[in-house]
């Protein structure tokens, strides 16, 4: 937290954005011409204009099951002259070595920047895929190394991820996407349910992030999203919850600045400090930045 708060004079704004991603080929999950933009490289230099000088520094998350993307990801956040600050990244869960893979990471380029692991858990056929022994070891070694893991779960899943919260209180947990609500359906539980129960464990914190996408990408509105934002605030609190971009996939539903500005309106009743805990402390503090 230190190094970063050195970067800024007191009453600066600092703004992180706790979530997004870089790439430089499609990956499996692109398919479909809904997703045909994605198909095409983001880079650094992209991300830097997208952000237009309104974000200080970012969280870069890995988007595919592969360790070799993650160390593609930590030498791109090396070389990002400060911008990248940390790095999500993945490892085998289920791996009997996965502390030495962890290691490896971080004994390559920019392996000092890795911040987390996650997995595509919402891509597993099995509910209780975070309930298999072989995983639940896995992410206590991840918790072990000191970094946090980031949950992609849906609702189906969020049974699962209490209980692994629940069960690895030494592990920092972070929601990605408050779970993919169903707000182009309208639709509210069990999703709200589930989100406040994880929310009752003091070891995970929750990303303000993905929710324009999780609408109908051509017809969002603070409104309609507001509602789900507000309940993750509620039960979570401005100091576990943290603002994250999901760019580039946003973009299939709005710009980089139009994501920022909905974040901007989704907080205005909050006061200063929590508005400051949302865009950059809970990111500093569970991520270790």
């Amino acid at each position: 937290m230190a190094i970063l708060a050195r970067a800024f004079p007191p009453g600066a704004r600092m703004v992180i954005d706790a979530h997004h991603h870089l790439w430089t080929r499609a990956y499996p999950w692109m398919a479909g011409d809904e997703l045909a933009p994605l198909r095409r490289p983001y880079t650094v230099d992209d991300l830097r204009a997208a952000v237009g000088g309104r974000v200080q520094r970012t969280v870069l998350v890995q988007a595919v099951g592969e360790q070799g993307e993650t160390v593609e990801l930590l030498a791109t956040a090396a070389g990002s002259g400060g911008l990248v600050a940390g790095v999500v990244g993945w490892v085998d869960l289920t791996a009997p070595d996965v502390a030495d893979r962890i290691a490896a990471l971080r004994a390559g380029t920019g392996g000092e920047l890795l911040v987390g692991i996650r997995h595509q858990v919402q891509d597993e056929p099995d509910p209780g895929w975070l309930s298999r022994p072989e995983v639940r070891r896995g992410i206590a070694a991840v918790g072990a190394a000191g970094l946090a893991y980031d949950l992609l779960v849906r609702t189906p899943q969020l049974g699962a991820a209490a209980q692994a919260v629940a069960e690895l209180p030494e592990v920092r947990f972070v929601l990605d996407h408050l779970a993919k609500p169903p707000i182009a359906a309208g639709e509210w539980e069990p999703w709200a349910s589930g989100t406040a129960a994880l929310a009752r464990y003091p070891n995970v914190v929750a990303k303000l992030s993905g929710l324009v996408t999780e609408a109908r990408w051509d017809d969002w509105d603070a409104a309609r999203i507001g509602r789900y934002a507000r309940h993750a605030l509620a039960s979570f609190g401005p100091a576990r919850c943290a603002f994250g971009s999901d760019w580039p996939v946003c973009t299939l539903a709005a710009r980089y600045g139009e994501v920022l500005d909905l974040a901007e309106q989704l907080t205005a009743a909050l006061d200063p400090s929590q508005r400051a805990d949302v865009f950059a402390g809970t990111a500093i503090r569970c991520y270790r930045l």
